[in-house]
């Protein structure tokens, strides 16, 4: 049986997809939403997409990874989970 390849989504890219295509905000909106800027909302939503397009053209397997301590935190950036957390950037 051959083994499925998989694309991992960050949570944060996850998210300003959510806001902007599904939720219909626009970029500054979803930036505030999220506390960063619209600039990085457009960095994570062109990462996201074209993540999302790899994953799909290859047909592999899409995970998006709603630790609890994430889940709680949705709407923050992954800088802000980690300061709120007290962990540290890699």
């Amino acid at each position: 049986m051959k083994e499925i390849t998989t694309v991992e989504l960050q949570l944060d890219q996850f998210e300003a997809m959510r806001l902007v295509d599904v939720e219909q905000m626009d970029q500054s909106q979803a930036g505030e939403a999220m506390g960063v800027s619209r600039g990085t909302i457009q960095r994570l939503l062109y990462d996201g997409r074209r993540q999302l397009i790899e994953a799909i053209l290859q047909n592999a397997a899409v995970i998006i990874n709603l630790n609890k301590s994430e889940v709680e935190d949705v709407n923050l950036h992954t800088d802000q989970q980690r300061r709120r957390s007290g962990r540290r950037h890699p």
